[in-house]
């Protein structure tokens, strides 16, 4: 999955305004604008559409989870400069205050199925034996499952996908 599709999607299952992503920026203290934020939501084949950098990504669900957690204490975490699925599903799960049996609940909306076990593996630290690479099937299905879990069935008219 692309950085630009994450960020339509969790955009689009939120119901998250033009301003309410440029607050989410604000809280990792970045000034992006509404010009920026609409070239990034573009299609990929308009010719005004740009592509969201990994850094950019991560400041806007920084700025998720500060938003739904708040603020932690100390220093707050650097952006990461290269994104995998893995990161992008910590950082929603995060955000989300989600348990394993939510996620698996979540999954469930969309009948994709997974053990505890499975799960599990998507959240430890890459070199870990019993780490997994999350590929973009499960992080498709986890935003689809997001979907209905916030906005009801996956199919709406005004999905952006479908």
């Amino acid at each position: 999955m692309t950085t630009n599709d994450v960020m339509r999607r969790v955009r689009f299952i939120f119901d998250l305004s033009d301003t309410q992503m440029i607050e989410l920026f604000a809280h990792t203290g970045v000034t992006v604008t509404r010009a920026q934020i609409s070239d990034w939501l573009k299609k990929d084949e308009d010719p005004n559409y740009v592509d969201c950098s990994d850094t950019e990504l991560a400041l806007f669900l920084n700025g998720l989870i500060i938003e739904k957690r708040g603020r932690k204490d100390g220093p707050q975490p650097e952006p990461e400069s290269k994104l995998t699925n893995n990161i992008i599903f910590i950082k929603l799960k995060i955000a989300l205050n989600l348990k394993a049996e939510d996620v698996l609940n979540i999954l469930n909306h969309v009948d994709f199925w997974l053990s505890k076990h499975e799960l599990s593996a998507f959240f430890r630290k890459p070199g870990h034996k019993h780490f997994r690479e999350c590929k973009d099937q499960i992080l498709r299905n986890f935003l689809n499952g997001l979907q209905v879990e916030y906005r009801g069935d996956a199919k709406t008219a005004d999905s952006p996908w479908g």
